[in-house]
């Protein structure tokens, strides 16, 4: 049995479905339900016994200590996490809420059960926590990616509020000696993606013939990691990580935010062309910057293949295809996440004003 946490959102669901598709070892998951956090992500699994699903939060200490004791997990997955800088730039405090002093209740429940455990319990227990490469600042055009020694420089309150808990998991080893993982991963795309990130915002927009916002001049780099290799490497670090060992997980696919646009675009124009013939790029519209935004991010992952074996299956190609093809396939699910609060708050997002249109 393993503990997930936040495993109604995008990356901890198809964690989840990933893990019971490989193996029939069963899951308890603890999701607060916020507004990322959708159960038709695990739709496919009602009825499943494998997967117990408890509505809770991280930062309660008291449920988290009972469902230790309840069900004895061999290990914890932290994916539980506000994520969004947009959103944590205009309502900081929920950030800190749930990745600093949730990360600290999680740990302090997680640390008393596992000194309570006999010794062979003990020596096979993990606490994998699930980070972000924004921890460590910004990179120039010509910088070298970033490795697990790269100083951490977070530019943003979320980034802060993640660097926090990453700080939190590193001295709750050390002092104590709890037996934990970190992983530090890229940019994630790819099914079930929340539409308010680039890729599905893309999507969900050139679909409903809206406006595609661009930040800035469209420059900003990112690293991008298809969601199911990340969820195979999480399960590597899990099953073979040195205790107390950060591994940096990325897709090797840097490229600029207005390229990820057009390409986007370029496969909607093959798999559902519009109605009048025109190309989804004459939707595209630059606004506004956003305050503080990274020009580039960009990891390195050798030491993850060098020491456990690890690489991305997908190319950018294939996995971008694949996600448009998701998005396409599942109007149902990408039409209820759509609700009133989201279109509030694109709307409050990207109601600035137009600097130019592609």
């Amino acid at each position: 049995m393993i503990l997930v946490t936040g495993g109604a959102g995008f990356i901890g669901a198809n964690f989840v479905l990933d893990w019971l598709a490989v193996n029939d070892e069963p899951v308890v998951n603890v999701d607060k339900l916020t507004y990322a956090g959708n159960l038709q992500n695990l739709h496919s699994l009602q009825g499943d016994a494998r997967h117990h699903f408890v509505q809770g939060d991280i930062g309660d200490g008291e449920l988290i200590a009972r469902l230790l004791e309840e069900h004895q997990p061999r290990a914890i997955v932290n994916f539980a996490a506000e994520s969004h800088v947009d959103r944590s730039i205009h309502g900081p405090e929920d950030f800190i809420q749930t990745n600093v002093v949730g990360t600290f209740r999680l740990l302090e429940a997680a640390r008393h059960y596992w000194a309570a455990l006999p010794d062979a319990g003990k020596q096979a227990f993990r606490f994998l926590h699930v980070s972000t490469d924004e921890v460590y600042g910004t990179l120039k055009p010509n910088d070298p990616a970033f490795t697990e020694d790269h100083n951490y420089e977070p530019n943003s309150p979320y980034s802060a509020s993640k660097a926090a808990s990453d700080h939190l998991v590193r001295a709750w080893h050390h002092t104590y000696g709890m037996p934990v993982l970190t992983t530090n991963c890229s940019n994630n795309y790819g099914p079930y993606h929340f539409p308010e990130k680039l890729i599905p915002l893309m999507i969900v927009n050139a679909l409903a013939g809206k406006p595609l916002p661009v930040y800035g001049d469209g420059m900003q780099v990112r690293d991008w990691l298809y969601v199911k290799d990340h969820c195979s490497a999480i399960r590597r670090v899990l099953d073979a990580g040195t205790l107390g060992e950060t591994y940096n997980v990325g897709g090797w696919n840097e490229k600029p935010n207005i390229e990820i646009v057009n390409l986007v675009c370029a496969l909607l124009d093959e798999l559902r062309p519009r109605p009048d013939g025109q190309a989804y790029r004459e939707q595209i519209t630059y606004v506004q910057d956003r305050p503080g935004h990274d020009r580039r991010y960009a990891i390195d992952a050798r030491k993850l293949e060098r020491e456990l074996g690890w690489k991305p299956a997908e190319t950018f190609e294939t996995g971008i295809r694949k996600t448009v093809q998701w998005y396409l396939d599942n109007p149902q699910w990408v039409s209820a996440v759509q609700t009133g609060s989201y279109r509030d708050w694109i709307s409050q997002q990207y109601a600035q004003e137009q600097k130019a249109t592609a």
